[in-house]
């Protein structure tokens, strides 16, 4: 994959509201790489020897945005960063392995990102990867809170829906807790969604967008294909059907792995391309949509899942009218700059918001009474 291939697919990433659609050649235009020097920005990838983050640093090092990558893991991660520091790309490159490392490893860095932690695998719940996965992420967010409480905290770790809440949790006890800069990384969930629509629809898949909202597992992955451009007159049964392939995307790729594997390289592209985002936001790139998990305030409806400016963005803080949800929110130099409005939405779309609640706000409940148990 060479350099100008990653460009191309970085400068159609965006996921768009419906009025952002109907602009969309400009904001691509300028959205796209800049011609002078960028801003010198650090990105540290945390589980970087893993499944997901070596193919997340290999595009990473591609991205001209990046003047210094940070690679962390427990082990293995010297050798990993010394295959991609040969790469002849702008950034430079510095491994780090083992706890003793971990705050060089975050010193200084504009964007965490967090892939670290162990994957799916056939017959796993979601309790067994979240008793796993959810230690890991409170320890390394209190590093990042130690050692770059200021940087952009992008979580791919999963469950994303309680992993997220861990991560703010910790934030806040240990006092630098900011919800513009903590993100739930679901672009993974746009991607497919834009994958299978464009092969249903028959249309140029860079061309398509479609609006995420929810949350980041099963039933609370909720795509508005109401909403998705190119329109197509696709039926009732057909998105249906497509709503429940983009739900259980992960387990489609766990089956056809045997049991040997997750989906890995379709998140790190995942992960790359909103990485890129924030970088753009960071560097005040205007107009800088995406679809993320992240915290929005609401007003009447504890739980609600609301379109925003620059990253979708899904917030669920119990008990005050907040609710962590994946809706569309714009980036910018300090993060999240604005959230989106969910839009029109059909009956469908309507009783499937209404349907994935439940689950979002146990998963929510869940890793907050995690912090707070532990």
């Amino acid at each position: 994959m060479t350099v100008a291939m990653l460009r191309s697919v970085l400068r159609r990433s965006s996921c768009s509201s419906t009025a952002a659609a109907a602009s969309s050649s400009s904001v691509l235009s300028r959205r796209g790489f800049a011609s002078g020097p960028a801003p010198e920005r650090k990105v540290a990838v945390l589980g970087a020897a893993g499944g997901i983050g070596q193919p997340l640093s290999l595009l990473m090092k591609l991205n001209p945005l990046v003047s210094s990558l940070s690679l962390y893991d427990i082990a293995g991660t010297p050798g990993v960063a010394a295959d991609v520091s040969h790469i002849n790309t702008r950034s430079e490159v510095k491994g780090y392995a083992g706890e003793e490392q971990l705050g060089q490893a975050l010193e200084g860095a504009d964007i965490v990102i967090i892939p670290a932690g162990v994957p799916r695998k056939p017959g796993m719940t979601r309790d067994d990867l979240f008793k796993i996965n959810a230690g890991i992420v409170k320890s390394l967010c209190e590093a990042i809170a130690k050692y770059c409480p200021n940087a952009l905290v992008n979580m791919i770790s999963n469950p994303v829906n309680s992993t997220v809440p861990i991560a703010a949790e910790v934030f806040k006890i240990k006092g630098v807790y900011d919800e513009r800069k903590l993100f739930g990384v679901t672009t993974l969930d746009v991607v497919r969604a834009k994958t299978f629509y464009a092969g249903k629809a028959k249309v140029n898949v860079a061309d398509v967008n479609v609006p995420v909202i929810g949350g980041h597992a099963g039933v609370t992955i909720l795509p508005l294909f109401s909403q998705a451009t190119p329109r197509a007159n696709l039926s009732d049964d057909e998105i249906t059907a497509l709503t429940k392939r983009t739900q259980d995307g992960g387990t489609e790729v766990v089956e056809a792995k045997a049991g040997k594997g997750s989906a890995t390289l379709s998140m790190a592209y995942a992960g790359a391309i909103f990485s890129d985002a924030c970088l753009k936001g960071l560097n005040g790139v205007p107009d800088v949509v995406e679809c993320s998990f992240v915290q929005s305030t609401v007003t009447e409806l504890p739980f609600f899942a609301s379109k925003v400016k620059s990253l979708l963005v899904r917030h669920l803080t119990l008990y005050k009218c907040f609710i962590l949800v994946l809706s569309l929110v714009r980036l910018g130099k300090n993060g999240v700059e604005e959230v989106l409005g969910l839009g029109p939405l059909t009956d469908y779309e309507q009783q499937g918001l209404e349907a994935l609640k439940p689950e979002l706000k146990s998963s929510i409940e869940k890793g907050i009474a995690f912090v707070h148990g532990n």
